[in-house]
C-alpha cells in the first residue's frame, strides 16, 4: 500500500489515508462480487455483474435528477425508503431498462427478486447502456444465476462488467488510519462506470462504493451526499445527463464494532475517506471522457459563496471554446476568462486573477507578461490546472473536465 498524494490528504492529525494497490469495492471485508456475459453486449463480454455482503449493511443513495428516470432508479429509490439497508446489488451492462414504461418496472423488480433467492435481499438493481429498448429479460436473470454461482474478490472481473463505452475499468480503495486516541482502521472501496454523458448531475455514471465500519444510514446519507457533491457533481465532460445516474455507499461488517451515530467524532474521518475514493472514480471517469486526450481542473477561489464559486467553476468547464482550446493544446486564456464572465457572478476585471499551472497570466486587469511557449505546452500536458481568483471573499469550489475533441464527434 501506498500514500495517497499529499494533495488528497485530509489533517494529518485526522487521519492517514493509504491506497490499496489494484483495489476496489471488493477489497472492503465482507463483500464478494461476481461477473458474467449474458449476451446482451456481444460475446464475450462481461456484461452483468453482482456484488454481495455477509449481511445487509446500511446503504444510502444519490440519483439522478433526469425528469425520465429509468426503472432500476425508482426501485432503488422505493427499496432504500422502505428499508435503508441492503445485502446484495445487481449491475447489467448494454441496456438501460430507461423509458420503458410497466414493462421495464416488472423486468427491474423480477431481477431484484432473482438476486434476493440467490444472494439475499434486501437487493438493489443498477442498469446502463443503450436508452428505450426492452431488457432481453431471460438473459439477465439467467446471468444473476451464473454470477452469484461464481463469486469471488476479484475487483477487475466486477469492474469491467459494468462497462459500456468506457475504455478502461474504474475501481479505487483505500485503508483509513485514525491517528489520535481512537487508532481505528477501516476500509473504503469503490467501482465505477462512465465516460459519455458525463456532466452534474452525475450524468451517465454508476458507482458502489462500501466501507466496512457500520454507520447509521442517516449519517451515511449525508457522507455521500456531501462527497457525491464535491466528486461526481463537479466533473463534466459534454454537458449531457442521463436517466440511470446512481452512486451507493454501504456501510457495515466490520465485527465487535458498534454503529457509528451522528455525532461520532470518527464520521469526519469517514467522510473524508469516502470523498477522496469518491474524487478518484470521478477523475478516471474524466480521464476516459469519450475521445478525450486531456483533463482540465478548475479551480475558482475567492468567491463570495461556495455557490458562486461553483457557478463560475462550472461555466469555465462547461464551455466548447475552452474545451476546444485544450483539444488543440492552445492556452487561449482569454477563452477561460470570457467563459467566467458569463456565469452570472458579478466580477470586476481588476479584482480577478487568473493561473495557468503556477504562471500569473492575468491581473490587475490586464494580462501579465508570460512565456507562451511554456503556457502552450502545459496545454498540450495531460493534466492542467487553471485557477481564478475572484477578489470577493474566501469560498472556493472545483471542477474537472476534459477537451473536446474530433473523435468524441
Amino acid at each position: 500500500m501506498s500514500l495517497l498524494p499529499i494533495e488528497t490528504q485530509p489533517p494529518s492529525d485526522e487521519v492517514e489515508l493509504v491506497e490499496i494497490p489494484g483495489g476496489g469495492i471488493l477489497s472492503v471485508p465482507g463483500l464478494r462480487g461476481g461477473a458474467t456475459a449474458t449476451g446482451v453486449q456481444p460475446a464475450p463480454r462481461l456484461d452483468l455483474a453482482v456484488i454481495t455482503a455477509d449481511q445487509p449493511r446500511s446503504c444510502a443513495g444519490v440519483f439522478t435528477k433526469n425528469e425520465f428516470p429509468a426503472a432500476p432508479v425508482k426501485l432503488c429509490k422505493s427499496v432504500l425508503k422502505e428499508n435503508g439497508r441492503a445485502k446484495s446489488v445487481v449491475i447489467n451492462s448494454g441496456n438501460a431498462n430507461a423509458l420503458t414504461g410497466l414493462t421495464g418496472d416488472r423486468d427491474a423488480q423480477a431481477m431484484s427478486a432473482k438476486l434476493e433467492q440467490r444472494l439475499g435481499g434486501p437487493a438493489l438493481v443498477l442498469s446502463t447502456g443503450v436508452i428505450g429498448e426492452s431488457l432481453p429479460i431471460e438473459k439477465v436473470l439467467r446471468g444473476i444465476e451464473l454470477a452469484s454461482e461464481s463469486l469471488s474478490d476479484s475487483n477487475e472481473a466486477v469492474a469491467q462488467a459494468i462497462m459500456t463505452t468506457d475504455t478502461v475499468p474504474k475501481s479505487f480503495a483505500l485503508e483509513a488510519r485514525c491517528l489520535g486516541s481512537s487508532k481505528e482502521t477501516f476500509v473504503v472501496g469503490g467501482v465505477a462506470k462512465g465516460s459519455g454523458m458525463i456532466h452534474p448531475n452525475m450524468a451517465t455514471m454508476l458507482a458502489v462504493i462500501a466501507t466496512d465500519l457500520p454507520i447509521e444510514q442517516e449519517a451515511l446519507q449525508g457522507i455521500l451526499s456531501r462527497s457525491v457533491q464535491r466528486s461526481f457533481n463537479a466533473i463534466s465532460v459534454d454537458g449531457d445527463t442521463s436517466t440511470n445516474d446512481t452512486v451507493l455507499l454501504l456501510a457495515g461488517g466490520m465485527k465487535n464494532r458498534a454503529t457509528v451515530l451522528d455525532d461520532d467524532p470518527i464520521l469526519e474521518r469517514v467522510e473524508a475517506a469516502v470523498r477522496t475514493v469518491c474524487r478518484s472514480l470521478a477523475t478516471q471517469i474524466v480521464r476516459d471522457g469519450e475521445g478525450s486526450q486531456r483533463l482540465m481542473v478548475v479551480s475558482v477561489e475567492g468567491a463570495k459563496t461556495e455557490e458562486e464559486a461553483q457557478r463560475v467553476a462550472s461555466a469555465v468547464a462547461c464551455s466548447n471554446l475552452v474545451k476546444t482550446a485544450l483539444a488543440g493544446g492552445d492556452a487561449n486564456w482569454g477563452r477561460i476568462l470570457s467563459a467566467a464572465g458569463n456565469a452570472g457572478v458579478p466580477l470586476s476585471a481588476d479584482s480577478v486573477s487568473l493561473r495557468i499551472g503556477g504562471e500569473t497570466i492575468f491581473a490587475d486587469g490586464t494580462c501579465v507578461p508570460a512565456d507562451t511557449e511554456k503556457l502552450d505546452e502545459e496545454f498540450r500536458s495531460s493534466s492542467v490546472r487553471v485557477t481564478l481568483s475572484l477578489g470577493r471573499g474566501n469560498r472556493q469550489a472545483e471542477m474537472i473536465t476534459s477537451d473536446l475533441t474530433k473523435e468524441y464527434v
